[in-house]
């Protein structure tokens, strides 16, 4: 791991609540990653996260598109996001770091924060944007602006674009495993941890390609049903936090303790919640064949080599969730419009190329998805620096 350019901790002095920044890597003097709330957030945390968002950046990278990589950063803030003084403690917080969100960290939702959230509390810090770092870098920032306004203005059977856009990612990278061991869509049961943004949109689209979701847990339990759940009748009955009205559920489906769906009898896992949920310990219920990371580092790395012995194959988060990053600024820098078929259609081509690069590379090289996603980051990051500097 290298150590991050730059790296701080901000100890909030109404409520003594503390706040970090990690700026991981800068590209052409900007880098891109979001700002997540929960309670126990760590520096250590987001330097990790940090470093993953230097690395999706740098698998996205395509010489001939508008969208040039930016640097990877992450920011993230040790409270409740329920907690009563959570939005006055982001509001502190981004006016502390106010000089950074103007200069070289772009940023937006993350875990425990929704996009709205963040930019009510960004005005009220005195900043134009969170992503107001990037605007020089655009050749007509009105018009992107105007396009990146108006592709979240999208709605899809009532759900935002920006929600489904990194769903729709997840999803693919589901498909191509699948494809590549000649496994049909039909019958393919999927357990999903997290029923909100990530979660219920991976839900949404596996469900829609013949894949039958047996298994969604949320901060309640676990809700399955080995026939399959109805997902858009759970999609309906979320609240803002992705937890499932228990009145929706059909009689025939069970309500299962939270854990349950680790071990539930499914070809696929996807964890799309918190942080570090598959330990060494509750790895050995995983009867799955792929665990596909929806989620920022859902699988330890002790648990990972025990499930790679056991011939699970992790499709690791530096790509699976790399979607919805680079939703943002394919449309930002005009790769893509304010269309969602085109988005989605545009994602699916970019994720189902990178995930069969990867997955190709994890063969030939004898290694894991998550080893030839690594390798693939470190051949091409000398490329960026060498064409736009370490530092920009």
């Amino acid at each position: 791991m290298t150590t991050p350019l730059l790296s701080l901790t901000w100890t909030d002095h109404v409520t003594g609540r503390q706040g970090h920044l990690v700026v991981d890597r800068l590209v052409r003097g900007v880098s891109s990653g979001g700002l997540r709330m929960r309670e126990g957030c760590t520096l250590e945390e987001v330097a990790g996260l940090a470093r993953g968002m230097t690395m999706k950046e740098a698998l996205h990278y395509n010489p001939e598109g508008r969208y040039i990589p930016l640097g990877g950063a992450k920011g993230g803030i040790d409270c409740d996001p329920q907690d009563p003084r959570a939005y006055g403690i982001l509001v502190r917080y981004l006016r502390a770091v106010r000089p950074y969100i103007e200069n070289m960290w772009t940023t937006g939702e993350d875990l425990g924060l929704t996009q709205d959230i963040v930019d009510r509390a960004a005005a009220e810090a005195g900043l134009v944007s969170s992503i107001q770092a990037v605007y020089p870098l655009l050749d007509d920032e009105a018009t992107a602006r105007r396009r990146l306004a108006d592709a979240f203005a999208v709605e899809v059977d009532g759900i935002g674009l920006d929600e489904l856009v990194g769903g729709c990612g997840v999803a693919e990278s589901v498909l191509v495993a699948l494809d590549r061991a000649g496994v049909a869509y039909e019958g393919t049961r999927v357990s999903v941890q997290g029923l909100g943004t990530m979660g219920g949109a991976t839900a949404r689209f596996l469900a829609r390609a013949g894949l039958k979701i047996v298994a969604v847990a949320d901060i309640k339990g676990t809700v399955a049903n080995p026939a399959g759940l109805d997902v858009d009748a759970l999609l309906a009955a979320r609240d803002s936090y992705g937890t499932v009205d228990r009145t929706a559920l059909r009689p025939e489906d069970l309500e299962l303790p939270g854990d349950a769906w680790l071990s539930a009898d499914a070809e696929v896992l996807v964890p799309a919640a918190v942080s570090y949920a598959v330990d060494t310990a509750n790895q050995a219920q995983i009867t799955a064949r792929w665990i596909v990371e929806a989620a920022n580092m859902p699988v330890l790395p002790d648990a990972e080599e025990l499930l790679a012995r056991r011939g699970i194959t992790v499709l690791p988060d530096v790509v699976v969730n790399s979607g919805t990053n680079a939703w943002w600024w394919w449309t930002l820098f005009g790769d893509i419009g304010a269309d969602a078929e085109e988005a989605f259609a545009y994602t699916r081509r970019s994720m189902r190329e990178l995930i069969g690069q990867m997955l190709a590379r994890a063969e030939a090289d004898g290694t894991t998805a998550r080893g030839a996603a690594h390798a693939i980051v470190a051949d091409r990051l000398p490329v960026i620096a060498e064409r736009f500097g370490w530092y920009g």
